[in-house]
């Protein structure tokens, strides 16, 4: 069995943005960890391999770069998307650790 390098934080309404193929979408996050995140959406529509998810936060929007590593599709909708984290801003490593402390 495979082991995961980097421990899931299954979490709710953690609200994101992003933008695809020239429109914005909404999702959110189901679970998140150092190495990516799974966003619950409703698209129809091809992804681009790569862009940015922005988490909002009081300091302002956090963007991470990512790019898709599977998407699950329902009928004729994607219902969400599994991406993998590009780069770690240290913001972001801050955050999921902002995370684990409510675990």
């Amino acid at each position: 069995m495979h082991k995961r390098a980097f421990e899931r934080i299954f979490v709710t309404n953690i609200e994101v943005k992003f933008s695809c193929c020239n429109e914005n979408y909404t999702g959110k996050i189901t679970n998140i960890s150092e190495n990516g995140m799974f966003i619950r959406t409703e698209c129809n529509f091809p992804f681009e391999p790569r862009f940015e998810v922005l988490i909002p936060r009081k300091e302002g929007d956090l963007k991470v770069p990512v790019k898709v590593a599977r998407m699950i599709k329902t009928k004729d909708f994607y219902d969400g998307i599994g991406v993998e984290v590009l780069e770690q801003p240290d913001e972001y490593l801050e955050f999921i650790n902002s995370l684990k402390i409510y675990l």
